[in-house]
C-alpha cells in the first residue's frame, strides 16, 4: 500500500543549537531597570507637575475673586443697592452682601493660597482678626480694590479694580 503525499502537511520547527534554551519572558533584572527608569522620569517632572497645579489654583483663586467684585460692582450699579465687601486675610474668605440681604455671596480661598495684601494700605495697620470692609455706593466712584494672592513657594498674584472702567482683573 502506498501513501500518496497530497494533502500532507508537515511542519517546521526551527533547528536548535545544542545547549541553549530558548525562553520567552523577561527577566527580574530587566523588569528591576524598567522600573528604576519609570522612577527616575517621574521624580524629574514631579516639580515641573506640582508648580503647574499651584500655578492653576492661583488662577483659579484669583478668577473666583474677579467674579465676585465684577457680580458685586454690577449689583450696585443695576439694583441701585449698596453693597458690602467684608474681606477677612486671616481666614482667606472675601464674602460680599447687599443691604437687604438678596445678594450674598462668599468666596474661600484653598489652604495653600493665602491672601498677603490688601489695597490700598491704611494710615494704621488694620488688626488681622478682623475683616476689611469695602463698600460698593450706586452711582458712586469705584473704590480702587486690590487684594494679592500668594503661594508658599512666593508666586504671587494681584486682582485689581480699576477705578476709571470699574473692571476688575487679576494680574
Amino acid at each position: 500500500m502506498r501513501m500518496s503525499s497530497v494533502g500532507r502537511t508537515t511542519e517546521f520547527t526551527p533547528s536548535r543549537k545544542a545547549g541553549v534554551k530558548s525562553e520567552a519572558g523577561i527577566t527580574l533584572l530587566e523588569m528591576l531597570i524598567v522600573a528604576t527608569l519609570i522612577a527616575l522620569v517621574a521624580g524629574i517632572s514631579y516639580p515641573a507637575v506640582s508648580s503647574g497645579l499651584e500655578s492653576l489654583r492661583l488662577r483659579s483663586a484669583s478668577d473666583s475673586i474677579v467674579a465676585l467684585l465684577n457680580t458685586s460692582l454690577e449689583r450696585a450699579d443695576r439694583r441701585q443697592q449698596a453693597v458690602q465687601i467684608q474681606i477677612w486675610t486671616k481666614e482667606g474668605v472675601l464674602a460680599a452682601r447687599s443691604a437687604d440681604l438678596g445678594f450674598v455671596r462668599r468666596v474661600e480661598i484653598a489652604a495653600p493660597l493665602r491672601i498677603t495684601d490688601i489695597l490700598p494700605h491704611l494710615p494704621v495697620p488694620p488688626n488681622p482678626d478682623e475683616a476689611r470692609i469695602v463698600v460698593l455706593y450706586p452711582g458712586g466712584a469705584v473704590p480702587r480694590i486690590g487684594i494679592e494672592l500668594s503661594t508658599p513657594q512666593g508666586r504671587k498674584r494681584l486682582v485689581t479694580v480699576d477705578p476709571i472702567t470699574g473692571v476688575s482683573q487679576a494680574q
